[in-house]
């Protein structure tokens, strides 16, 4: 049995040791990602029989920590515990790219992995004490105060993405697909796509409602005029593809600067997530 002063020294020990980590911080593998599955329902790549093992361990080039800063800096007697995501090497710079406009939900984006070509994978997530989290060579993962902004938006996102009714994805199909058919081009559309920092809508009365009506919010990014003639007439374009049908009585839009919207406006929207729209970063 450890002697009750000894403990307290190694917890004091540990609790400075994570003093420096935050989350985005991550260690460089190889390291062992634990999973727990079914046994009778092989679903890893390569499996071709089933287990009579439910657990699995999966080499994964490294982990970030998602667990918010002030949690993990919490004395590990109160909060012993940090959740852990892999990260994964994506193919090449232009999906690198996606990911840090954040278009892949699944995937955030880390300043300091990029040179090494890895994103974190948001769609698992691993418990370990932070004993452990104390061992590992710790890196940067966001630099700068708003590296740190743009990686705690992403897990915010991952989780409180707003579920469309089925009706309305079926209207804005048209738009989603010319969004990401044209984001990427050297075109004057790719370019004015680009300077679209969010498309949020609103809906009046509510989702629910029969009838109601549509409000989307362009919101352009910093040093873009909402007034900008080409803009303007790009925005009426897209709001063309969009036919009011079924419950949805009539759609309307408008341009603004973030500082123009009320921050009424903006917490009774929901953000469009289409692909390739930028995050703003």
């Amino acid at each position: 049995m450890i002697d009750p002063a000894e403990l307290e020294r190694r917890y004091e020990a540990l609790d400075a040791a994570l003093e420096t980590w935050r989350q985005g911080d991550f260690v460089i593998g190889p390291l062992g990602f634990i999973i727990r599955f079914d046994p009778e329902l092989p679903l890893r790549p390569g499996d071709q029989e089933a287990s009579d093992v439910d657990l699995y361990e999966d080499d994964v080039e490294g982990l970030v920590v998602l667990t918010q800063t002030c949690d993990v800096v919490r004395k590990s007697r109160d909060r012993p515990y940090v959740e852990v995501g892999p990260l994964v090497r994506v193919k090449d710079e232009a999906a690198l790219e996606t990911i840090k406009r954040g278009t892949s939900p699944r995937y955030a984006y880390l300043p300091g992995a990029a040179p090494r070509m890895l994103v974190a994978d948001l769609e698992r997530v691993m418990t370990v004490e932070k004993g452990l989290l104390a061992k590992w060579a710790r890196e940067a993962g966001c630099p700068t105060d708003q590296d740190q902004r743009n990686f705690a938006e992403a897990l915010a996102r991952k989780r409180a993405r707003f579920a469309f009714p089925n009706d309305f994805v079926s209207l804005v199909e048209d738009l989603r697909a010319r969004i990401t058919q044209k984001h990427d081009k050297g075109s004057a559309e790719g370019a004015l796509l680009r300077s679209i920092r969010e498309i949020r809508v609103t809906a009046t009365p509510r989702w629910d409602a029969t009838p109601l009506s549509l409000m989307f919010w362009f919101i352009v990014i910093e040093g873009m005029s909402p007034t900008a003639d080409e803009l303007r007439q790009q925005c009426k374009a897209w709001i063309g593809k969009l036919n009011p049908n079924g419950r949805f009585s009539s759609i309307d839009y408008d341009i603004v600067a973030l500082g123009d919207i009320s921050a009424r406006e903006y917490l009774s929207s929901d953000r469009l997530d289409l692909d390739h729209l930028s995050n703003g970063a």
